[in-house]
């Protein structure tokens, strides 16, 4: 009877607590449909480029199931290929036709080959399959699947971590009556705000820097650009995620419902990051991607540690990383005028 009446008592305690029951059906049934969707998306088509291709080749020539654009000369095709407006483009100087790769993605350099393979076998002698010559603009043919996944995982841990403590922490700050205190003192409500910033700040900050050598230097994550690049990243990043952590900790009672963002606001970021790619998702799904920081703090990684780009192929990336920080500041400052006890 003892053990009935805890039992009891637990139950009703959850059925009460309205958030918790939704998110324990809402939630995995968010992550199962985002899971269907990424993965049941369509097939990836290759981005092509055909330079000056003679209409007597071009005739035999399968050339479905990709995205082609034909250029005059080869400097035009490069252009694009460095700007990843392209996936490849093929040269017609010699037989069978050399690949030129963009290369920062393995699946995608392995979907073009495939294409090329059955684009050019009606050429080939007895529809053999002869080597053809391939090059890089980025990566290589050693290039892993983890060298091309490793700045968005950077990017995930970097925001997952600095989300959850300074959500919680800021939460225990509530919790015992620090804020009530301050709030009642003549510090200004964005003085507040600012000083809470700064002070988790500098702790989340160092995590990030710590999490970014590591990744680098002791696990050997693919890196073409500065590291100096990856640590500003990761800097905003966190920043990002700590005034995040900070705003939504306004809205949670305990650690638990703070706990239950996670599922809400974490977790569908890594599914428009760019671990998968974003153009085999579904059209009406592809708005989330550019709502969210991991979108652009994942593509900024990308660009430095794989494709080796400096400042003025990030930049915009981390203008929005800091927008995103100024947006989530000023909603705590309104949420600090709104909840004089929270």
């Amino acid at each position: 009877m003892r053990i009935m009446a805890l039992i009891i008592r637990i139950l009703r305690q959850i059925v009460r607590d309205k958030r918790t029951m939704a998110l324990l059906i809402f939630a995995p049934i968010l992550v199962m449909s985002m899971l269907h969707l990424v993965f049941n998306g369509d097939e990836y088509k290759p981005k092509i480029g055909i330079v000056n291709l003679p209409e007597k080749i071009e005739a035999q020539l399968n050339l479905e199931n990709a995205k082609l654009e034909h250029f005059e000369t080869e400097k035009q095709a490069k252009k694009d290929l460095s700007a990843s407006k392209l996936d490849a483009y093929l040269m017609f100087d010699q037989m069978p036709p050399s690949v030129v790769l963009e290369g920062s993605d393995p699946s995608v350099n392995g979907a073009v080959m495939r294409w090329v393979q059955g684009a050019v076998k009606p050429l080939q002698p007895n529809g053999g399959n002869q080597e053809i010559k391939t090059e890089y603009i980025f990566g290589s043919e050693d290039m892993g699947q983890f060298d091309y996944f490793g700045p968005v995982l950077l990017g995930f841990f970097v925001f997952f971590f600095v989300f959850l403590i300074a959500g919680v922490s800021f939460l225990r700050e509530r919790t015992t009556g620090t804020l009530e205190r301050l709030l009642t003192s003549p510090l200004r409500k964005w003085e507040i705000v600012a000083g809470y910033i700064m002070g988790f700040g500098i702790f989340t900050m160092i995590q990030a820097a710590i999490i970014a050598w590591y990744a680098i230097y002791v696990l050997g994550m693919m890196m073409e650009g500065s590291f100096g690049y990856v640590l500003l990243i990761t800097l905003l990043l966190s920043l990002t995620a700590l005034t995040l952590g900070i705003l939504l900790s306004s809205f949670a009672s305990n650690e638990l419902q703070m706990i239950q963002f996670i599922p809400l606001v974490v977790v569908p970021q890594i599914f428009f990051s760019g671990l998968f790619n974003l153009e085999t998702i579904s059209e009406w799904l592809s708005w989330i991607g550019p709502v969210t920081p991991l979108y652009y703090a994942a593509d900024a990684l990308k660009n430095v540690m794989v494709r080796g780009f400096g400042w003025d192929m990030i930049y915009k990336d981390l203008l929005m990383l800091v927008a995103f920080s100024l947006l989530f500041m000023m909603l705590n400052i309104a949420a600090l005028r709104r909840y004089r006890k929270i």
